[in-house]
């Protein structure tokens, strides 16, 4: 793969690999048909996922313990030409394992094929299978003969060798081809096919997988969507095929990742008339401040390719064309610098559209990204399935308020990040804003939820802020350098990765290392020192490995001897030297554990050595008996531990060691690198970054009315008067009115509860699986002599089933960082009484680790003391 996978991507290719082989195995063995489906957020990856499941697929992959199918063809169907085009090219664009020529767009002037070949994936969509496509004309007898009507056989149309539906067949009947069906946007073609309305007429896509007219079903097929009830509901109810366990990936972690946007910025005026130029003014100046805002955010990085922030005006059904002209008017009138043929639409009609004095060219959905001479875009509904636009950060909508779905599906389209990653920093360009001129604060709530809570599959983005006519934050102008410095040495920790290997962590930092001039030779060097690792591990592991490798070496087995006078049976072994395949096979096993790389490395080290320089037949025995060594190394079950430990060891030096000259690199560059910290069995330690600007709720709704949120003073972040907004619950209240009166008291931090590298995360463990907690408050004070300290200040929900598991993962960081903070506590409210946990104390982290209690009778117990 040309990407480093996410976490959550890496797991979901893992969860789908399992099922695909599943199903393969069930086929050729049982011809049972199987079918599952990949169900993930918009913005999630989902190609850059099944191009990993490709690449596995085809050519097999150690990392996932999976054996290529020499048999695989895979048919990619969607029922947009379009959208083929868009993930075939995007799947060239994230794999380098699958060569573009193995990516087949079936055309009827490029395709007649009595099979398809395997390890190719061909792109279909419904249009090649409609009754006038060439492609399956002379399938169907009856309705051949029906349309050729007196015409002799001779003088029929031109009749194909093998139309598509025979194709189709003779694959799936191949016992040398597996037949991997692949439902791009699996809710679409599905009709409304539930279990009452079986008998309803087929659609196309419902054809192909559950088999029709001669032709089998689908052995094993792949949905993928956002939403896949109807896919569910189909396979479900045709009885054709068995459902496998779908595979669900986690919409929390796909924002945490930094993959979508942050924040989603409301915008609803007290009136507005259609098409108000001074709402569409305000949308312009918006649209102009983001570009300004990328522009010097890639001259700050010194990154040549800048975004170019996208527009959308989303207009009623049935407009007043004119209307819309006067909208572009205001647009270019407010942004004179703005071409004015930087306008497209996407409208149903597919065609040049004329708004008052303005032409309007017409592009497909899927291009407008590529485009970026587009900088105002007009749409209806809810842009096609599948399209979306990381560019599109502004959006005026002019439909009414019944249209709430539309708006939160459009937003849908637009969530993902530019970049791929999170800007640091800088909230403003992690945003989207949406200015909504018919919609009144009542209707808006309902976009609001909708936003907020997701769909009701769990799959769908949920935004923990979405932000109704907010107020910008930038940073306290009387916060002192010192301040920021101590708020940017506070380690805050990532989500470990449950697969993750230190040798592929080592060899990734290594890359990057080179890739910067930080380390010469990085690779050669990380190479170098596994070698020595796996040196001293034979070694240390000698008796072991001598065992082992005799079980490499040596075939066993049993030779059974039946007399069918006597009845009687006997049972010999026998004992048989193992060929170079099964070796090899021994020796790829030991490659997942040390890494292929490395593994084929340490094997040319150790032939090198051994091999006669005067005779070269030697340095290939040399090498057969280093594979066996590998293989025999890679049995012991000690080595992995051993091994494993001295690579994590190894890149922990070097990031420490690189760790300042990481730190001045351009943001693309240390995303890099704080991806490679992430990928580890163990929370990693990485460091907070100075937010720069930040939108804040100033008001909030109470019934019909609207009340403002109170202001605090000393907050690191504040507006034009030294205020920030924030709405506290009581025990927040009382916390910061308590740590505002200490001694040295200076300001305060209102930690984010949401990802980002300006929030302090910490990981815990709860039910085995690591989570983050994000602790309420940071307070800064200055001691006698002039240092800046922070204290971690939690007020401590004791209600919730996880509260303890908190407790355990805000004590392992306070004993983990003990110079960071002057003070870490917890503090609850217990039976009308105030209480801390001080984890600083050695004896209050082994209670809590130890303790069977409910958090509540921790902070009654006597470890616990009066928070005063």
């Amino acid at each position: 793969m040309k990407f480093t996978l996410k976490d959550y991507q890496s797991d979901a290719v893992r969860e789908v690999l399992v099922n695909l082989k599943k199903a393969r195995t069930r086929w050729h063995a049982e011809g049972e048909r199987n079918a599952f489906s990949l169900t993930a957020v918009t913005g999630a990856g989902k190609t850059v996922m099944a191009a990993a499941v490709f690449e596995a697929l085809f050519h097999g992959d150690d990392e996932y313990d999976f054996d290529a199918d020499p048999g695989a063809v895979v048919l990619w169907f969607s029922d947009d030409p379009a959208l083929n085009e868009q993930t075939r090219f995007r799947l060239m664009e994230a794999s380098d394992r699958i060569d573009p020529s193995d990516l087949k767009v079936v055309e009827y002037n490029n395709f007649n094929r009595a099979t398809f070949e395997a390890k190719k994936i061909y792109f279909l969509n419904t249009q090649k299978f409609s009754k006038n496509s060439l492609l399956v004309r002379g399938f169907d007898q009856e309705e051949l003969e029906a349309k050729a009507g007196d015409l002799l056989p001779e003088t029929r149309p031109d009749l194909r060798a093998y139309t598509l539906w025979d194709t189709i067949r003779n694959t799936i009947e191949d016992p040398s081809l597996t037949v991997y069906f692949v439902l791009d946007e699996a809710h679409r073609g599905m009709g409304n096919f539930t279990a009452n309305a079986q008998n309803a007429r087929a659609t196309i896509v419902r054809r192909i997988i559950n088999g029709a007219s001669g032709v089998p079903g689908m052995p094993v097929v792949w949905g993928i969507s956002a939403t896949v009830e109807r896919f569910d509901q189909a396979i479900k109810a045709s009885n054709e095929h068995n459902k496998l366990k779908n595979v669900v990936v986690d919409s929390a972690k796909v924002q945490e990742s930094g993959l979508l946007k942050d924040v989603i910025i409301l915008d609803i005026p007290d009136a507005a008339g259609d098409f108000d130029t001074v709402l569409v003014r305000r949308a312009t100046e918006r649209l102009r401040e983001s570009t300004e805002g990328w522009v010097a955010y890639a001259k700050q990085q010194a990154e040549t390719n800048v975004v170019a922030p996208l527009m959308v005006l989303q207009i009623p059904n049935k407009p007043d064309p004119n209307l819309v002209g006067q909208a572009l008017q205001t647009v270019f009138r407010t942004w004179p610098e703005l071409r004015t043929d930087c306008v497209a639409n996407v409208l149903g009609e597919h065609r040049v559209e004329k708004f008052g004095d303005y032409t309007v060219p017409y592009i497909s959905p899927e291009q407008v990204q590529d485009h970026t001479w587009i900088r105002v875009l007009i749409a209806k509904d809810a842009i096609s399935t599948g399209w979306d636009c990381p560019r599109a950060e502004v959006m005026v909508s002019f439909r009414a308020a019944a249209d709430r779905t539309h708006i939160t599906q459009l937003l849908g389209r637009m969530v993902r990040s530019p970049l791929a990653r999170r800007i640091p920093g800088n909230e403003r360009l992690n945003s989207v804003f949406c200015l909504l001129p018919h919609f009144d604060k009542k209707t808006a709530e309902s976009v609001v939820d909708a936003l907020m809570k997701g769909g009701d599959d769990e799959t769908q983005p949920s935004f923990a802020r979405v932000l109704v006519n907010p107020r910008e934050m930038t940073p306290h102008p009387e916060v002192s350098d010192a301040v920021w410095e101590k708020f940017e040495s506070l380690p805050s920790q990532t989500r470990p990765q449950k697969g993750a290997k230190p040798v592929k962590r080592l060899t990734a930092l290594a890359h990057e290392l080179a890739v910067d001039g930080l380390l010469a030779d990085a690779g050669k060097k990380a190479h170098a020192a596994m070698h020595k690792v796996l040196d001293a591990a034979q070694d240390k592991f000698r008796d072991d490995i001598v065992a082992r490798r005799q079980s490499v070496i040596t075939v066993d087995g049993t030779t059974l001897h039946a007399n069918l006078q006597s009845k009687k049976r006997s049972f010999d072994e026998f004992h048989e030297a193992a060929d170079m395949a099964v070796i090899n096979d021994f020796f790829h096993r030991a490659a997942r554990v040390f890494g292929l790389p490395v593994a084929n490395t340490y094997a040319q080290f150790l032939a090198q050595k051994a091999a006669d320089p005067d005779d070269p037949d030697s340095l290939l025995d040399a090498l057969d008996d280093a594979r066996t060594d590998i293989a025999a190394l890679g049995l012991v079950s000690n080595v992995q531990p051993f091994f494993d430990t001295a690579a994590d060891r190894q890149a922990k030096a070097w990031l420490e060691e690189y760790r300042t000259a990481i730190k001045q690199l351009p943001d693309d560059r240390q995303e890099s690198y704080r991806q490679i910290r992430e990928m580890s069995t163990e929370p990693q330690d990485v460091d907070l970054v100075r937010p720069e600007r930040k939108d804040e709720m100033s008001e909030e709704r109470l019934g019909e009315t609207t009340k403002r949120l109170p202001t605090y003073k000393n907050h690191l972040l504040c507006d034009s008067e030294g205020n920030y907004p924030a709405k506290l619950n009581d025990w927040e209240e009382a916390v910061l009115a308590k740590e505002s009166k200490r001694d040295g008291f200076k300001f305060w931090y209102r930690n984010p509860q949401q990802p980002g590298q300006s929030s302090l995360g910490i990981a815990y463990l709860d039910d085995a699986e690591y989570k983050i907690v994000r602790p309420d408050f940071i307070f800064f004070a200055v001691e006698n002599d002039g240092a800046v300290v922070a204290d971690l200040v939690d007020p401590h929900g004791t209600q919730y089933s996880d509260a303890v598991p908190k407790l355990r993962g805000l004590a392992q960081y306070a004993a983990t960082h003990p110079a960071a903070f002057r003070r870490v506590e917890s503090v609850a409210e217990v039976n009308g009484k105030w209480r801390v946990l001080d984890l600083t104390r050695a004896e209050v982290r082994q209670a809590i680790a130890t303790t069977t209690l409910s958090a509540a009778a921790l902070f009654e117990s006597e470890v616990a003391n009066d928070y005063v």
